[in-house]
């Protein structure tokens, strides 16, 4: 079960459940955004850093515009240039 309607907290989880007397692990269950809204929200970001890179933008430059870590942005590159490497082999054979 996920949030009813999601939003970024300000608070972690931990002083939330302090503050109502419940565990953390209670307070994530019930807070957490839901799998398909976070996969949608995360493809978009991969996305965008793809479009951005393309576009011959530095990975500071990527960061600073997505919000989010270089070594983020490293990583979405990374793994999209595994992916489309795995593709190429396979064509091949």
């Amino acid at each position: 079960m996920g949030a009813e309607t999601p939003a970024r907290r300000t608070r972690t989880a931990r002083e939330v459940a302090e503050r109502i007397g419940a565990s953390p692990r209670t307070v994530r269950r019930i807070i957490a955004e839901p799998r398909a809204s976070y996969e949608a929200r995360a493809a978009e970001r991969r996305k965008q850093v793809l479009e951005l890179r393309a576009s011959g933008m530095k990975l500071r430059e990527i960061a600073a515009e997505v919000g989010m870590s270089v070594g983020g942005v490293g990583t979405i590159l990374h793994h999209a240039r595994k992916t489309e490497q795995s593709k190429a082999e396979g064509a091949m054979a």
